[in-house]
């Protein structure tokens, strides 16, 4: 099965990423079992060293293996790597950890061991999880990946920026020198941070490359169930946002809520169908958070089932054609949501100085060049002018 219009990632449900509380065993399997019109898994290797896919393989435990999409991740060495603080994990491309002639030999055992873990022998689609500049440009990287698919551990192959926001022209220049392997890619997109991932669109429906969107919620907002006090626990992975962008997002929430209403949407599948409108997108996979209950003051969190439920409702009917947003209702919630210029990018950056860092690099001409073919100027429209939240 190729990935279906909507999707859940073992990064919901607070146990191996942090947004939200972190539910019970029970609850996480259930959560993630596919079926009833959310047929496709996503997994990363990295997520809880080999626990997420061990979750998941509990979850897909006496399914047909025709019955649901299998997506997995590798890039992050947590074999050999030593996890670095903050920022985790170093790639496999990493020069201390070995050369290029060791690319393909590294993805083929990562490949197969997060395999052994999910308890299944292949892959519907295997991505390529937060590469570097090499893992991005290197024909050993692609060649590599293309070597899994040949030994019949993965139908598809595909890339997964992030998961920090940008690598615009990383993504693009990936496109051009490797779209003839490149079935799907997985970008940062959803109609509170438009920006900058509708840049890439055109590049991958130019390309024949379908995209998974993640973080279509922004952080949970469009669950409905965020407080505006922003007073999430102090491990929670939203508070690296900037102060205010609860309140600010909460604003621009209620001015798309008329278009939501008359669909009879709730804001998360609005968001979603917002998603699926835009060129090139296929899925979206949004963040599944149960946020703690606020006894304090009485207010008891929405069950993330309840979040399930909706994404499962919104999958039956577009798999059956029921639902639509139209141009103008796109280009409405596009400009509420406006977030251009509003974070500093990650990736390919005409704002780097200094020797390139494991996410954020300078502007060579090669970048330039691919800028140019897409209509853009780096300086313009990848760099940070406004406040976040404005």
């Amino acid at each position: 099965m190729d990935p279906t219009a909507t999707a859940i990632g073992t990064w919901s449900g607070g146990r191996f990423m942090h947004f939200g509380e972190p539910i019970a065993e029970q609850r996480l399997t259930a959560l993630l079992r596919p079926g009833e019109g959310l047929e496709t898994v996503i997994t990363a290797d990295v997520y809880g060293e080999g626990e997420a896919d061990r979750a998941l393989a509990r979850a897909l435990e006496g399914l047909e293996r025709e019955r649901y999409c299998l997506v997995g991740a590798i890039g992050h060495d947590f074999y050999d790597g030593q996890r670095e603080g903050a920022k985790g994990y170093p790639r496999f491309t990493d020069p201390r950890l070995r050369s290029k002639d060791a690319y393909a030999g590294y993805i083929r055992a990562a490949t197969e061991r997060s395999l052994e873990r999910c308890g299944v022998s292949q892959f519907d689609l295997l991505l390529l999880h937060n590469p570097d500049r090499t893992g991005y440009r290197s024909e050993a990287v692609w060649a590599g990946m293309e070597a899994v698919r040949e030994a019949g551990l993965t139908r598809l192959v595909g890339v997964a920026p992030g998961p920090a926001n940008g690598f615009t022209l990383d993504v693009i220049e990936c496109f051009e020198r490797f779209g003839d392997q490149i079935d799907w890619a997985m970008i940062i997109l959803g109609p509170m941070e438009p920006w900058p991932g509708e840049l890439a669109l055109a590049a991958a429906q130019a390309h024949g490359v379908r995209l998974i969107t993640r973080v279509v919620d922004y952080g949970g907002l469009f669950h409905d169930d965020v407080s505006p006090e922003e007073d999430f626990a102090e491990y929670d992975h939203r508070r690296f946002r900037p102060a205010g962008w609860v309140r600010a997002g909460l604003e621009k929430l209620e001015s798309m809520r008329p278009i939501a209403d008359a669909h009879g949407f709730t804001m998360l599948q609005l968001a979603c169908a917002w998603n699926l409108a835009q060129p090139a997108v296929a899925c979206v996979a949004p963040t599944l958070i149960q946020e703690r209950d606020r006894s304090e003051i009485g207010q008891q969190a929405r069950a993330i089932e309840d979040e399930r439920a909706e994404l499962t409702a919104l999958g039956r009917a577009a798999a059956a054609g029921e639902w639509s947003l139209g141009d103008e209702e796109v280009r409405a919630i596009r400009a509420i949501g406006d977030n251009t210029g509003t974070m500093a990018l990650k990736g390919a950056s005409a704002e780097h100085e200094g020797p390139p860092a494991a996410d954020r690099w300078d502007l060579d001409e090669r970048s330039v060049e691919a800028a140019e073919r897409f209509g853009i100027d780096p300086r313009r429209d990848l760099a940070r002018t406004a406040l976040a939240g404005a």
